[in-house]
């Protein structure tokens, strides 16, 4: 169902990734990093296509040294997704980067990474831009709150928002200046309100693409949940072109965490939402299992479904008129609804099967969620749309 209060997305200018293209209308694209050595090709590779299996879109690897140059051809060679190549501290790295080929002599990146506050000084960067003009490599001017330039520092005191949006566009600036206009930001904090801010702002001061995420976010757990604060509240800002989620130790969750963050935000809705109203003491059924059984069938569709499974009567007909399929029971049978309207009564034993049932006729003769979505959008379009300046 479509809800009345949608998030107009800010409006930025296209930049080309490989074979997928970032911002513009164009989906929010989820990436992740590689933790191995880059010069170890076949382990590097290996976490790259588990990555791949769980749904990645864009991976980064790391290129401190002129081995792990040497193997990114190979790996670039072997996977499906666009490759980055991040840097720090030596531009010189970056220069090869854009010179190296896979061994079918095909480009072997598709974007750099460099942190602006560690490259080494503004001449440093100017010949990494060149040398992106030149062969036509996208760059991710990243700035980071943990090496913001020492003027900035200076006069603002500490790395506030200001400081790291004046980075930004600093740098935004000089590259233009090269004619060299194939540029993503991101400004990365680890504490969550600088990071809001600084996207914040920056998007109502420029129309580059965006990554968007909370550096050092931490442990899987606090990790997942620390960067759903995050990169949800800049999301329901309109904000953010593509999205990693930085968790310690196996990237391949990272994958999982950003989709559900995107999905809970309406901001990409990849495969059906389940929700369930929580437990007290008016519930009469086993919902818990209901709802493990449902999520359960639900793995592996695409739809972008809203499901509601509510397990009491008390708000449960009001709440699941909310959702394109809900169940609202209790006392061992309920009702289905299907956008608001009452279609079938069941037992609770038969109502994982008849809710399937429905899943399954839905997409036959209902038009997607998208498009009711898409229509929302286009109405509040004037209402919502964030600035752009300059």
């Amino acid at each position: 169902m479509a809800y009345s209060t949608t998030v107009q997305r800010h409006k930025t200018r296209e930049v080309g990734v490989g074979d997928h293209v970032v911002g513009g209308d164009n989906p929010i694209w989820v990436q992740s990093m590689t933790t191995t050595d880059t010069f170890d090709a076949e382990a590097t590779l290996a976490q790259i296509l588990r990555l791949e299996e769980a749904g990645c879109e864009i991976v980064r690897v790391t290129v401190p040294k002129k081995e792990d140059v040497a193997a990114i051809g190979y790996i670039r060679q072997k996977i499906r997704i666009p490759l980055i190549a991040d840097i720090h501290f030596d531009y010189r790295m970056a220069l090869a980067c854009m010179d190296a080929k896979t061994p079918d002599g095909k480009r072997a990146v598709d974007k750099v990474r460099i942190n602006p506050g560690n490259i080494g000084g503004r001449k440093r960067y100017e010949e990494v831009i060149r040398k992106a003009r030149d062969t036509g490599t996208p760059v991710r001017v990243g700035v980071n709150s943990g090496s913001l330039e020492e003027d900035l520092i200076d006069k603002y005191g500490f790395p506030c928002p200001e400081a790291m949006v004046e980075s930004a566009l600093r740098h935004i600036e000089i590259a233009e200046g090269l004619g060299f206009h194939d540029m993503i930001i991101s400004l990365k904090a680890s504490h969550v309100p600088t990071a809001l801010e600084c996207y914040t702002l920056f998007a109502q001061k420029s129309d580059y693409p965006t990554h968007v995420g909370i550096t050092e976010a931490g442990s899987r757990e606090y990790g997942t949940l620390k960067s759903a604060a995050g990169i949800g509240a800049i999301l329901l800002r309109g904000i953010g072109d593509t999205i990693r989620v930085s968790l310690l130790g196996d990237p391949v969750p990272e994958i999982a965490a950003g989709f559900d963050i995107l999905r809970a935000c309406d901001r990409r809705v990849t495969r059906p939402e389940v929700v369930a109203c929580p437990t007290c003491g008016r519930l009469d059924i086993d919902l818990e299992r209901i709802v493990a059984e449902v999520e359960e069938r639900m793995k592996g569709l695409s739809n972008p479904l809203r499901i509601s499974i509510l397990g009491c009567l008390v708000n449960g007909f009001g709440e699941a008129k909310e959702a394109d399929l809900g169940i609202a029971a209790g006392s061992g049978k309920g009702v289905i609804f299907k956008r608001g309207v009452p279609i079938r009564n069941v037992l609770e034993a038969d109502m994982v099967d008849a809710l399937w049932e429905e899943v399954m006729r839905f997409e036959e003769d209902t038009p997607p969620l998208e498009s009711y979505v898409a229509k929302q959008q286009q109405k509040e379009a004037k209402k919502s749309a964030l600035p752009v300046i300059g």
